[in-house]
């Protein structure tokens, strides 16, 4: 598994501090929200996900590196 370095942690934190919106783009995950779905992120964990309330109800994190989300 891929573990991103300090900074690169730092500086999505700093892009998708708590409160920002998004969307998503695009998300490998069978229960993943369907692609153009909008949340609100709650914050960026140790391992550079980003938490994010879905607006559909999900709370899949975006793994990062994988994941991709737009900040709207």
């Amino acid at each position: 598994m891929f573990f991103p370095r300090r900074e690169m942690v730092e500086a999505l934190r700093r892009e998708y501090s708590a409160g920002t919106r998004v969307e998503l783009v695009k998300m490998d995950d069978l229960q993943a929200p369907p692609a153009g779905t909008l949340g609100t992120v709650i914050g960026v964990d140790d391992i550079g996900s980003i938490m994010v309330n879905w607006d559909n109800g999900s709370g899949l994190n975006v793994v990062y590196g994988e994941d991709v989300v737009m900040n709207v």
